[in-house]
């Protein structure tokens, strides 16, 4: 995926379709929070972040705009929390389901026009994953922390939303030291190495599926 011709425009795609469908989740809960914030919409300038956009291109690994969500507007704040969470890393997994097909099954040895879908379909393919994956890991702010909040038992949750707020900062460190420092030592991101691995064994999935 080196070629930045079908990357750029994939990433727009799949960063969109990833915040909207928090935004719009959390609406369809019972929070306009995002929606008086403009963030129902499919529109790329609402929802792009500018460093984890960078580090998208940089490393692999980035992010969106975080969607503000405010839990108390939920009828189940920690269950309702954890949908709206998992919505985005769904919306992508969809978006590689739609993708796997043009990529696996165009006929690219035509070239014009059928080869170029063939390469932002496998971009998208490609992006989606990695997001989906990325954002399902368990540690604040990504999204999977919050889908982790609604497994942990009610005695513990004040510690846990503790364990939510205090987090990023920490998860922000061990980005940074992973990517400037691990890597340089052993080789490889951390993060990557785990991410790639999981990547094969969901692409190898849904390519088995489509």
């Amino acid at each position: 995926m080196n070629n930045y011709l079908y990357f750029i425009p994939a990433l727009v795609i799949v960063l969109t379709f990833h915040e909207f469908a928090h935004a719009w989740t959390a609406n369809y809960l019972g929070d306009p929070t995002a929606k008086y914030n403009g963030r129902i919409s499919l529109n790329p300038l609402k929802h792009l972040d500018f460093l984890g956009t960078v580090l998208l291109f940089m490393v692999g690994l980035g992010w969106g705009k975080p969607v503000p969500v405010d839990p108390r507007n939920f009828q189940h704040p920690v269950r309702d929390n954890a949908i709206t969470a998992a919505a985005g890393p769904i919306a992508n997994l969809v978006l590689a389901f739609a993708a796997a097909l043009p990529y696996k099954y165009l006929p690219v040895e035509q070239g014009g026009m059928i080869f170029v879908a063939w390469s932002l379909a496998g971009a998208i393919f490609y992006l989606s994953i990695v997001l989906c994956l990325f954002n399902l890991l368990p540690f604040p702010p990504l999204d999977g922390s919050k889908v982790v909040g609604f497994f942990v038992p009610d005695r513990y949750q004040r510690e846990y939303r503790n364990f939510l707020y205090h987090g990023p900062r920490y998860f922000m460190v061990f980005v940074v030291v992973d990517i400037f420092l691990i890597s340089k030592i052993l080789g490889v991101s951390v993060l990557w190495y785990v991410i790639s691995y999981l990547y094969v064994v969901v692409s190898t999935g849904i390519l088995a599926i489509t």
